[in-house]
């Protein structure tokens, strides 16, 4: 059943808390031609369809999801924080749109009126070994223009963070938090009160160009790219845009494209901190990473409800959308470990690899690394929490890659389909930055 939530519903949902759960109505009448589909209901897909029509009010548009509800993954199962720039290479696109993304996304809230907390954020170096990449992170933060960030000595780290222990920290005040799921279906009703068609339970499974029904009939012409999804049923359009996440590789392979960066899963395991202990974290408690390892590693996170998580950890996912343990699925498994590029990162990492994972089974060892900030926590203080599934797109050569990465399909449909590989993390953060760059690419290569 195709459906298409109405903005009543949109309305219904974002007033549901805390559980958001959807409540979509059956469509009467959906048209199948639009001018551009965004195929992909996450984050980006949303925020980026919301950018479009905002430029082009009298084109048709169509956003496409294969779930029952929106930003079901990856935009509701993150850590919920509004990122500063700190870490980024000076002058990188990532940089640039975490900067001017977090900009956008305090004032975007402010004029919704969606809840958040500017609750800071400490990177504490716990050894004098790690002062020297702290140093140069504040450097990296300010090139960055990072806003109000600061060095702080052990006395300040104990003024914010009253249980937490180092030698020196970045304190960041403008780091935030924010149910950034909420923000998601927030840009899906700006999207639809502008015009635009929400389709949900539509799994796009193939791209192609039209074949006209009748030599009498102009459709093809006008509508050339239809998009079918798994039960058979269609909708045409004159271009395609795709943002898919976890899937984003094999939508461009639909279209012709490489296969190439693959998308591997990795899941992320996340402990909470018992209701009496929430005392021990007032904001954003987070490691100085370490470049010899692929991921960031655990760090402390409130979050808008009040809980605290622990986390997370960074294990191979056995499925793209697998949150648990035991989710498994034999195509998305063959995938990543058929695939070249994760053989030889595992290589690359495998003592790092074996600590996740066993950090991931005895949540002991996890504890362990905690106790380094907050010594006064203990095993008892933590139960096992949520997990998210991050969409790690790798190279041939095992190497993450860190930045965007657009293609386009080939043969007939070429020069009317843009695929958005990769939206590295903080894509949330970035969001409505990451949209205005979608959205002049759009402009650049399509005649909207």
């Amino acid at each position: 059943m195709i459906r298409t939530l109405k903005t009543s519903a949109v309305a219904a949902l974002l007033a549901t808390k805390p559980k958001l759960s959807t409540c979509c109505i059956r469509a009467r009448h959906l048209h199948n031609a639009y001018d551009v589909a965004v195929v992909g209901g996450g984050i980006v897909g949303l925020a980026t369809a919301r950018e479009l029509i905002l430029r082009h009010p009298t084109l048709s548009f169509v956003l496409l999801e294969k779930e029952k509800e929106l930003a079901m993954h990856q935009s509701g199962h993150n850590s919920g924080v509004i990122h500063s720039g700190i870490y980024y290479t000076p002058g990188s696109l990532k940089a640039r749109l975490c900067v001017r993304g977090a900009n956008l996304a305090y004032d975007y809230l402010e004029k919704k009126g969606i809840p958040y907390k500017r609750c800071g954020k400490l990177i504490v170096a716990v050894r004098q070994e790690e002062v020297p990449r702290l140093r140069a992170l504040y450097e990296r933060g300010l090139k960055n223009k990072v806003r109000d960030l600061s060095v702080i000595d052990a006395r300040g780290i104990r003024e914010r963070e009253p249980y937490c222990r180092g030698v020196m920290a970045l304190d960041s005040p403008y780091t935030g938090i924010v149910d950034w799921r909420l923000v998601s279906l927030t840009y899906g009703r700006d999207f639809q009160e502008a015009g635009g068609t929400v389709v949900t339970k539509y799994e796009a499974s193939d791209m192609a160009m039209a074949r006209e029904s009748s030599p009498a009939s102009t459709e093809g012409i006008k509508y050339p790219i239809v998009i079918r999804e798994t039960k058979g049923r269609e909708v045409r359009c004159r271009y395609v845009l795709t943002c898919g996440g976890l899937y984003s590789d094999r939508l461009s392979q639909i279209s012709g494209c490489s296969p190439e960066p693959r998308i591997v899963p990795f899941r992320g395991d996340y402990l909470v901190l018992k209701p009496e202990k929430h005392y021990l974290v007032k904001g954003n408690i987070y490691p100085v990473p370490d470049p010899r390892f692929p991921f960031l590693g655990v760090h402390f996170t409130p979050r808008m409800d009040g809980s605290v998580w622990l986390g997370p950890n960074a294990v191979l996912a056995f499925k793209r959308e697998g949150y648990k343990v035991n989710d498994f699925n034999a195509r998305d498994f063959g995938d990543a470990i058929s695939f070249r590029g994760l053989q030889k990162l595992v290589l690359k990492n495998m003592v790092y690899g074996v600590g996740e994972m066993y950090r991931g089974l005895f949540i002991g060892a996890q504890v362990k690394i905690l106790q380094k900030y907050i010594p006064e926590l203990s095993l008892s203080d933590v139960l096992r929490g949520p997990a998210g599934v991050r969409a790690q797109a790798l190279d041939r050569e095992g190497n993450l890659v860190d930045d965007f990465v657009f293609d386009g399909g080939v043969g007939d449909v070429g020069g009317r389909v843009l695929h958005v590989r990769n939206a590295p993390s903080p894509a949330a953060t970035s969001s409505l930055a990451i949209a205005e760059m979608i959205a002049d690419e759009v402009e650049k290569r399509f005649v909207l």
